[in-house]
């Protein structure tokens, strides 16, 4: 596994089981195989997250730190341009996340479905994921929704269930324009536009 040169020994390792989630499920990660993998000395990973709710924390952080640069919110252009270039920006990142970016949102489902079962995780991946509600509520806020908590709550749900559908379930990935045709229906529908 290649680490950009200058990350830290934290983000290798967070990086790994990030890798190892989208490859072998919860069950294969391990201090031992993120070791390994990342071809560090034994007993390495066990220094940056003594227990396995540590490196799972780790690895929920370093996934928000990593899906912030794939979703790009922050970069969105101004609803005040009208919808079209708010579709374009959010369809690409979505298309992101289903084609190169595909096993960074398998670990991420992995991580989700651990959640349920820790609450401890459980806190940690909700926060690190509101800000993205939160980006995502003030984006539909700005293009004029009438109800953004109720609409940014159907975009995840939406985007959400594409991915899955499309990462761990039986449809391929569209092409961007067919996400991007959809990303417009439905927010024309939300808008009223």
């Amino acid at each position: 596994m290649s680490v950009t040169s200058g990350a830290s020994r934290a983000d290798l390792v967070a990086d790994t089981a990030l890798a190892l989630l989208a490859e072998r499920g919860m069950r294969g990660l391990t201090h031992r195989a993120v070791d390994e993998t990342a071809g560090l000395p034994q007993g390495s990973t066990s220094n940056v997250a003594r227990t396995r709710q540590a490196l799972l924390e780790l690895a929920v952080r370093r996934l928000a730190e990593r899906e912030a640069r794939v979703l790009a919110l922050h970069e969105m252009p101004e609803p005040s341009g009208g919808t079209d270039p708010v579709v374009d920006a959010l369809a690409l990142a979505l298309h992101r996340a289903l084609t190169r970016n595909r096993d960074l949102t398998l670990a991420r489902y992995e991580l989700a479905l651990e959640a349920t079962r820790r609450p401890e995780l459980r806190t940690s991946y909700d926060t690190t994921g509101a800000r993205f509600r939160d980006q995502l509520t003030a984006l539909v806020t700005a293009l004029g929704s009438p109800d953004p908590d109720r609409h940014a709550l159907s975009l995840v749900a939406w985007a959400d269930g594409l991915m899955f559908s499309c990462v761990a379930g039986a449809y391929e990935t569209p092409p961007l324009a067919a996400v991007r045709q959809s990303l417009r229906e439905l927010l024309a529908g939300m808008l009223g536009s």
